[in-house]
């Protein structure tokens, strides 16, 4: 027998791509800020810090604020990442509360729980969903050696060719410098004055 593991090859990859997946579907980077900005709003009232043999405690009046703002900011945070089309409401709760433990918990932290509920109420807010990308048959190019369509061989009438779209083709052969002007070979026209 083995000492190694009987793990499928690949396994590691495929977890991988299914939470990659799974992450690209929601405001999970928002969740994770939000999520990380309750904790030193949640432990900085309650910690006592020793410095050498002096023992410095920063409990404020409003602990218990403190320990209740932390928590719904955890909690925003994990409703980012399984419900989020509340997205918007959960990204403007944790910038308010992020803005609330500034007087209420050492300043919002030390500042670091603060700005991770600042940043993480924004990405939340500005997060859409991406559209599911839709396959496009592959287009065969039908263009000629001046960057016109060959109606010649399609047989039919001849279309508009949008000239600012069309794939060109090198004009001079390999070896002949190159004319950068910005003068298009196909319809002589200056990309820099043509925008109307």
């Amino acid at each position: 027998m083995s000492a190694e593991s009987p793990a499928a090859p690949g396994q590691f990859a495929r977890r991988r791509q299914q939470f990659r997946a799974w992450r690209g579907a929601r405001p999970f980077w928002a969740g994770l800020f939000v999520m990380i900005s309750g904790l030193p709003i949640m432990y900085f009232p309650y910690a006592h810090i020793k410095l050498g043999g002096l023992t410095v405690a920063m409990a404020t009046t409003a602990g218990a604020g403190s320990l209740i703002i932390g928590m719904l900011l955890v909690v925003l945070g994990i409703t980012l990442w399984f419900q989020k089309h509340v997205r918007t409401f959960a990204g403007v709760a944790a910038i308010l509360l992020g803005l609330v433990s500034l007087p209420v918990s050492n300043f919002g932290g030390f500042i670091v729980g603060f700005l991770f509920a600042l940043f993480g109420g924004a990405m939340a807010v500005a997060w859409a969903p991406g559209a599911p990308l839709a396959e496009e048959p592959a287009k065969q190019d039908a263009t000629g050696e001046g960057g016109v369509q060959d109606t010649a061989r399609e047989g039919g009438a001849h279309e508009a060719t949008d000239y600012d779209t069309t794939l060109l083709r090198p004009v001079n052969p390999v070896g002949e410098p190159n004319d950068l002007s910005g003068t298009s070979p196909v319809n002589g026209a200056n990309g820099r004055h043509s925008a109307g």
